[in-house]
């Protein structure tokens, strides 16, 4: 129908009134159509609205345009341009992912601080440290930059041996408070951005267990949860199975009344030891695991973990000294242990423990951790088997105390404990380092306090993760008191108030040190070169400077007074070079060690805060005794990169550095 019969009116490219009713044709429908109803209307009114071109384009008309070459050619160069901005993208995303290193996991990020729960700080005022003290003590934690806090032993306990062995793996022993505590305590740590980790003994329980009740009356599959064998009785006399002896000393055999046999104990007889043969005890620690990982711990350290197996053959050890008289035999050091640690299947076990935790690290950011205790100073390579391997893993790193073991302190020996781990490490696995421990006299006791800075210098700029026990921060020193059985574990000292802000009590489980007024947190935050703040700015420092929480560490130089090592990172032309003293006063020429240093460095860091932003001549640097640099420098060629250095360098995770985009990549 041609427009003009419709009534419309042509308005470039579209139609106005186009719905036009033609049922008014059809003559067989007109007498039933009412009359219309004639209304005057202004013409005026009726007047056809002036339309705009191009208010709007019907289909027909679109395409007529469309097709035209200057809209055809733009269109389909946007549609290109915008599937390769996509490709590209991806392309991007997939190269980044690609070439970026591993990220550094939280128990990489930072250092671990240990606390002995008992000693840290008693809410309740009963002289005992407890899990609400601690909690009321976070925002310490958090001052002194720490990522993660490990807990030792609180389970429910009968306390022979300081809460090593467990009465139940699933309480809290009230003297540290109730599991409600726990949980708030856990809940308070991560909403700080923190970590939590605890200890797990698994090669024995206290006697005092169900578990053991339960053996010693040979009550269904508890009966073999325990080491059972007969003894030979001779005039009244228990003989034991073998010559094996506890770690403490004497037989690690004890006879037991109930079940009228001998039960086998590696430490204290009230802590006897587990049947890991038996495969309901291996679920039983598995279970354990679990329930606390649920209740959201970050991690483990497992301890005392190449005790977990003996030989069944049950043999008598082998003699240090083959001439001695056999039944004179009462020192752990007079054996060898073949047959009682670690045992073919101990690493095993352990990894079956890894497995479990896995389970509970498949959320992003969630990943669970799990340190081990290591073997024997003088076994560097059976303590590296708890690594893992790259397609077996295990703990993520066993806990290293060589820096606790030393028996002397000098450059030489500082150097000596490094390089025994660093050396030994299997590639691409991460190390750590302690300083002090709940079973060592205090580092201050140890070495003397005119090297606590320098010692804590070293801990947090080694590459690893560094692990502080309680007290080190401040410099605290052993109870100088014969009478105390556990010196290194004196409260903690918090400020000058009676008994140093530990407790609003009055007595205290151990003797506070008679040194709290002039050692603890509260002073040292107000002198500015104090033993805490120092620390601090040490941790704040590995926080800011990539080449110190992740670069290369190269050993430059060592003798019986410094020890010397910088830290770099490829792409990165600053390098901080360390020069630590842990003997007498002594100057030494770096630049004839290393030709390519300039001839000055600038003092970032000191143990002597005046030295800060002070320039050294590199080929004349003087060190008191005690005292530690951190030297800062620019340079165009590392030393990991010079071939005289190549086999003193040591690097865990390799990364590289781009200025250009400001990021981090793998392939250097």
């Amino acid at each position: 129908m041609e427009l003009s019969e419709k009534g419309g009116v042509e308005n470039n490219g579209f139609v106005q009134n186009e719905a036009v009713d033609d049922r008014g044709t059809n003559p067989s429908t007109q007498e039933e159509m009412p009359k219309a109803c004639v209304v005057d209307v202004d013409a005026a009114a009726t007047e056809e609205p002036v339309l705009k071109p191009y208010a709007g384009m019907p289909k027909e008309v679109l395409l007529k345009f469309s097709s035209q070459a200057q809209y055809r050619v733009t269109r389909e160069i946007l549609f290109w341009l915008t599937i390769a901005t996509a490709v590209l993208l991806v392309c991007s995303t997939i190269a980044i992912i690609a070439l970026s290193p591993k990220c550094l996991d939280w128990w990489q990020a930072g250092p671990i601080y240990q606390i002995y729960p008992r000693s840290f700080r008693d809410s309740n005022m009963d002289g005992n440290g407890d899990l609400k003290g601690i909690q009321e003590k976070l925002d310490h934690i958090t001052y002194l930059n720490i990522k993660t806090i490990w807990i030792t032993s609180f389970y429910k306990s009968p306390l022979k041996d300081l809460g090593y062995g467990v009465e139940d793996f699933y309480d809290i022993d009230p003297m540290f408070g109730s599991m409600s505590d726990f949980e708030n305590l856990v809940a308070a740590i991560h909403d700080r951005g923190l970590k939590v980790i605890m200890d797990l003994i698994p090669n024995h329980t206290s006697d005092k267990h169900q578990w053991f009740q339960l053996s010693r009356n040979r009550t269904g599959k508890y009966t073999d949860y325990y080491i059972w064998q007969d003894c030979g009785q001779a005039e009244g006399s228990i003989t034991p199975p073998n010559n094996w002896v506890s770690v403490y000393g004497d037989s690690s055999w004890q006879f037991d009344d109930v079940r009228e046999q001998c039960y086998f104990h590696q430490f204290g007889k009230e802590q006897p030891d587990l049947n890991f043969h038996n495969l309901a005890v291996q679920q039983e620690i598995q279970d354990i695991i679990k329930f606390w990982l649920g209740k959201g711990i970050d991690g483990f350290s497992f301890s005392a973990v190449k005790y977990l197996l003996e030989a069944k053959h049950l043999r008598d050890e082998p003699l240090v000294n083959k001439s001695q008289n056999p039944e004179n035999i009462t020192a752990y050091s007079q054996l060898y242990h073949d047959y009682t640690t670690t045992q073919v299947g101990m690493h095993d076990i352990i990894r079956s423990f890894r497995h479990t935790m896995n389970q509970f690290s498949s959320e992003p950011g969630r990943y669970r951790f799990m340190g081990s205790d290591g073997d024997e100073k003088e076994d560097m390579e059976a303590t590296m088997m708890y690594y893992g391997t790259t397609f077996v893993e295990e703990a993520d790193f066993p806990f290293n105390f060589n820096l606790v073991n030393m028996k002397n302190l000098s450059g030489n020996s500082i150097f000596e404990a490094v390089n025994l781990w660093m050396k030994n490490m299997p590639a691409g696995k991460w190390p750590n380092w302690a300083v002090g421990s709940p079973n060592a006299a205090r580092l201050s006791s140890r070495i003397g306090k005119e090297y606590v800075n320098v010692m804590n210098m070293l801990l947090l700029t080694l590459p690893g993760t560094p692990v502080t026990y309680y007290g080190e921060e401040i410099g605290m020193e052993n109870i100088a008191s014969e009478s105390v059985t556990f010196p290194e574990k004196s409260p903690m000292q918090w400020d000058g108030k009676v008994n140093a802000g530990f407790t609003e009590g009055n007595s205290t489980w151990l003797p506070v040190n008679p040194d709290y007024q002039s050692v603890n947190v509260e002073i040292q935050m107000t002198w500015s070169n104090s033993t805490l703040n120092l620390y601090r700015e040490l941790t704040s420092l590995r926080n800011d400077e990539l080449p110190i929480h992740r670069g290369w560490m190269c050993y430059i130089w060592n003798d019986s007074n410094v020890f010397v090592y910088v830290r770099e990172l490829d792409g990165l032309d600053r390098v901080f070079l360390m020069v630590l003293n842990f003997g007498q006063e002594s100057t030494i020429d770096l630049k004839a060690v290393v030709p390519n240093l300039p001839p000055k460095a600038t003092v970032r860091l000191s143990t002597n805060f005046s030295n800060a932003g002070k320039a050294v001549n590199t080929d004349q640097i003087k060190t008191e005794m005690g005292e530690g640099l951190i030297l800062e420098y620019k340079t165009a060629k590392p030393v990991h990169t010079m071939k005289a250095f190549q086999t003193n360098c040591f690097v865990a995770e390799k990364a590289c550095y781009s200025s250009a985009f400001n990021l981090l990549y793998a392939t250097c």
